[in-house]
């Protein structure tokens, strides 16, 4: 009996591990950083993985338990991996909490934040609070409208992902790409 626990939960760090790195590689499309305008930077970096960890956090609360718990666990990997980081840029063990309780906080304002836009499917919206996320520093408006279409359906093709598929750590994330036109269609530039 006590075997079996182990073994589950060899399983479940497996299937954590897979899918966090199929989130992550979603996020580092260079697609985002060629054509969406995100700029390639540590901080465009952090936006963009962001920006994956809440869409696939918002649809697993919508899951069951097994899917709220994977969640969670990924986001506690997207945690540790920022404070891997942090810690490889060469802040020292004094200035890593800091640091990791405003990364928190800015992960969680943008949960919310794009969580309203994305509601209502509000491309408007949504490209706006990405704009004053991504360039917060900027003096002229930023047109993230792209970035939000793709938001908007990712999020809509990740809603097709079976329970089992989520449960299994089998969520993909499909890639912006250039036959994404500004309204979410795919184009045919190959004519009739």
């Amino acid at each position: 009996m006590i075997f079996g626990l182990f073994k589950k939960k060899k399983q479940n760090r497996a299937i954590v591990e897979r899918q966090y790195a199929t989130l992550t590689s979603a996020a580092r499309v260079p697609f985002f950083y060629s054509d969406l305008g995100v700029p390639d930077t540590v901080m465009g970096r952090y936006e963009m993985l962001s920006v994956v960890m809440i869409l696939f956090f918002r649809r697993t609360a919508k899951s069951g338990t097994s899917g709220q718990e994977l969640a969670q666990e990924i986001v506690d990997a997207f945690f540790q991996d920022l404070d891997h980081s942090i810690r490889e840029l060469g802040i020292g063990d004094q200035g890593v909490p800091k640091r990791m309780k405003k990364l928190a906080g800015m992960f969680y304002g943008r949960l919310e934040t794009y969580a309203r836009a994305l509601d209502a499917r509000n491309e408007n919206e949504l490209a706006e609070s990405l704009a004053r996320n991504i360039y917060p520093e900027a003096q002229a408006r930023v047109d993230m409208t792209r970035l939000a279409v793709w938001m908007i359906e990712a999020e809509r093709q990740l809603a097709e992902i079976s329970e089992d598929d989520i449960s299994r750590g089998g969520a993909v994330i499909a890639a912006p790409g250039p036959q994404q036109g500004m309204a979410g269609e795919v184009r045919n530039d190959e004519g009739p």
